[in-house]
């Protein structure tokens, strides 16, 4: 190689060396330049594109009742938008072929929006090129969703069909309004308790929240998680669904007959102490009987009668007296202090001359009131500290917001030894149940404890803290007092209540099957600073026992309030009584059913007409074969037919439907299919007994006119 040529070269290599140089130089001033100059631009645009810290919620654990059903869970609802946006020409041109299919199917899923008005109001948004226009108003759950998610074009994926959607977490409860104050309920959009076990709990059922951040990749925003979400755990209450049902109809059918204004029930299990029932119906301004305050745990209200069996228990565990003792009630009207003191029957006579036990029976205000007052006048502190001592003043401590401590006035004496706060009349309105405020749950759980052979429990509402069916926590049944008076004084009691119910006012309470012991009471209702003469009067009704009186599983109180006469707690409250514990005692009876069998014919299941795809996966589930014979080209919408047994097995044939606007026929059919056709149609329904349907009012093929009431008539055959 020549000088020249060696030359050349290395000139070659200098000059991109130089070049590489200045490169490498303008790259680290760049780069030194974008560090200090514009360092703020750079990270408000790196802000941009990520998000940090985000929280994440976790999943709200599930209340269930005492056999595991659940009473309130958290399930996903979603909100379904459309973005016109994406997918340029192509969605377009298929938009435009494809938008009365959507349309039709979301008729089919919406019957109350006619295809046409989805039609105008999605190309209003397609006009618009909107991003986000809601498919349909309001929240649907996972079934309806998938249903939409399944049509045309809202199966493509999001980039390139537009359908998107919102999943939000809401608070579902299967049994409806079921024991609702106690169970509790969220606010709708947010995620905190109002009140109930889902606020007593809350910090239980919440669960601990995660962080996440996101991070734009590839022109996708990816979640990373930093520290994932903890579920809340489960509560399993006490509450029996059966029992709760029964209770809460047996309050509304009296409420209603004797037009009241608030009802109460509690059913305890005796020896647990368990709250198997608990109901607080309230008469709303439309009339209807809603739970809108928790009354059984905090009505602090003059409990009446009920009270007598306190006072009287009391007395004889001072020893001061025996249910022998003669008391002369007169002719049911009597002077005490300057006070009209009345018996109920005071209108017939009175009671005249009785025995201290048959005044309980009897429900003696005279009776009770003169004993009590002649034994403790002079000390009624003793009196007092009895009430505390038996345990109908006992703090409960019971784990629902709101529930009130009864309220039982203690004398108190001046230096002078002169009572500052009691009068002569205190004492004998007190021994009758007035002048003390007690929740019923508190006096329910005093005659639980009469049921208990003298040991009081504590309510229990929540049996165990729940994690994947793990138990986490169990409260374990509470005892407040091992024995609330002596054995015999507890004996004594409970002679006299299970006489209440066979012999005294409590009559209405009896069953025919087990024996029965409870109290009656009745009272009127202070209003405040009215007193108890402004205006109606209002009445507290009241019956509290247990049965079965010889062996007792349950006791339960019933509170009935209204205005005006007539109002007897034997005869209403009573009545109730007995229809809550008629419904439980024949709930829980074990009856071997194998000799009602038919073993003549096959045993299968009968299958109404109707939605075709719906009887198939349940009979697939149950174990049966089937011989689908059905073609439909629209495959988000039901199969409609009949179904027939043969064979050994079913035969699901498909038949055809009325055209749209006319009428559907529909006999042959369950409830649930049949008003669904028909108001699809355009119809208003009313459906009238139960089974199939029977009878239909507007005859198959009519043409419907929009908003025509058709009654359909269902029997079982």
């Amino acid at each position: 190689m020549s000088r020249n040529d060696k030359g050349g070269i290395t000139s070659h290599y200098y000059l991109i060396a130089t070049v590489i140089t200045i490169i490498g130089i303008a790259v680290v001033a760049k780069a030194a330049y974008i560090m200090t100059v514009k360092q703020d631009y750079w990270m408000e645009v790196a802000n941009q594109k990520k998000f940090d810290s985000l929280i994440v919620m976790p999943n709200r654990g599930n209340i269930l009742s005492d056999d595991g059903e659940l009473m309130a869970s958290s399930l996903p609802d979603y909100k379904m938008y459309m973005d016109f946006k994406v997918g340029g020409e192509w969605k377009d041109s298929l938009w435009n072929e494809k938008v009365d299919s959507i349309c039709m199917g979301l008729h089919e899923i919406f019957p109350s929006k006619t295809a046409e008005e989805f039609k105008r109001d999605l190309e209003e948004g397609h006009q618009k090129m909107s991003q986000n226009w809601a498919i349909w108003p309001k929240r649907v759950d996972y079934n309806t969703f998938q249903r939409v998610k399944a049509l045309p074009i809202f199966n493509l994926p999001k980039l390139r069909g537009g359908f998107h959607y919102e999943e939000n977490s809401a608070r579902r409860r299967p049994f409806g309004t079921l024991a609702y104050r106690t169970v509790g309920d969220m606010y709708g959009a947010k995620d905190s308790a109002r009140f109930g076990l889902e606020l007593s709990y809350d910090s239980i059922l919440r669960g601990k929240e995660g962080i996440t951040h996101k991070r734009k990749v590839m022109n996708q925003y990816l979640n990373f998680i930093d520290v994932p979400p903890t579920d809340g755990y489960d509560i399993e209450t006490t509450i029996n669904v059966q029992m709760q049902d029964i209770a809460e109809k047996a309050v509304e059918e009296e409420l209603k007959l004797i037009n009241g204004e608030v009802g109460v029930a509690i059913v305890m299990e005796v020896a647990t102490g368990d709250v198997k029932a608990i109901v607080n119906l309230e008469k709303c301004g439309d009339g209807l009987y809603r739970e809108r305050r928790n009354h059984a745990v905090a009505d602090l209200l003059e409990p009446g009668s009920v009270f007598k069996t306190a006072s009287m228990m009391v007395a004889l565990d001072d020893g001061l007296v025996d249910t022998s003792r003669l008391v002369n009630t007169g002719n049911g009207q009597l002077t005490m202090y300057g006070a009209q003191m009345n018996d109920h029957n005071r209108a017939s006579g009175g009671y005249g001359t009785i025995t201290f036990s048959r005044a309980l029976q009897v429900s003696s205000n005279i009776g009770i009131s003169r004993i009590i007052d002649d034994l403790y006048k002079k000390e009624p502190e003793k009196y007092v500290d009895g009430l505390y001592r038996i345990g109908i003043a006992t703090d409960l401590g019971v784990p629902i917001t709101g529930a009130a401590a009864p309220v039982v006035r203690r004398p108190k004496r001046n230096s002078h030894g002169q009572f500052t706060n009691w009068s002569r009349t205190t004492l004998p309105w007190m021994s009758i149940g007035y002048e003390s405020q007690i929740p019923p749950l508190s006096t329910l759980t005093f005659y639980n404890a009469i049921a208990n052979n003298g040991k009081m429990m504590k309510p229990r509402f929540v049996k165990r803290v729940l994690s994947e069916g793990e138990v986490k926590t169990e409260y374990k049944p509470v005892v407040l007092k091992q024995q609330i008076c002596k054995p015999s004084t507890l004996s004594k009691i409970q002679d006299i209540l299970c006489k209440v119910v066979t012999q005294g006012t409590g009559k209405k309470a009896k069953s025919e099957s087990f024996a029965v012991a409870g109290k009656t009471g009745t009272a009127q209702i202070s209003k405040g600073r009215g007193g108890y003469k402004s205006g109606a009067v209002r009445y507290l009704v009241s019956f509290v026992g247990y049965f079965p009186a010889d062996a007792p599983r349950y006791s339960c109180i019933v509170c009935l309030q209204k205005t005006g006469l007539p109002a007897s707690g034997g005869t209403m409250s009573g009545w109730v009584f007995h229809n809550i514990s008629e419904g439980i005692m024949a709930h829980n009876l074990n009856m071997d059913a194998s000799s009602a069998c038919d073993t003549i014919n096959d045993r299968h299941p009968v299958v109404l007409n109707g939605n075709l795809e719906s009887a198939d996966y349940v009979l697939s589930r149950l174990g049966f074969d089937s011989r689908r014979q059905w073609t439909n080209p629209n495959s988000y919408a039901p199969f409609w037919g009949k179904a027939g047994w043969k064979s050994g097995q079913y035969m699901l044939q498909q038949t055809e439907q009325e055209a749209k606007g006319t009428v559907p026929n529909v006999v042959g059919m369950g409830a649930r299919d049949a008003v669904y056709l028909l108001e699809r149609q355009g119809l208003k329904t009313s459906v009238i007994g139960r089974g199939k349907v029977v009878l239909q009012s507007l005859a198959p093929g009519d043409k419907v006119t929009k908003g025509t009431l058709c009654t359909i008539k269902l029997q079982y055959q």
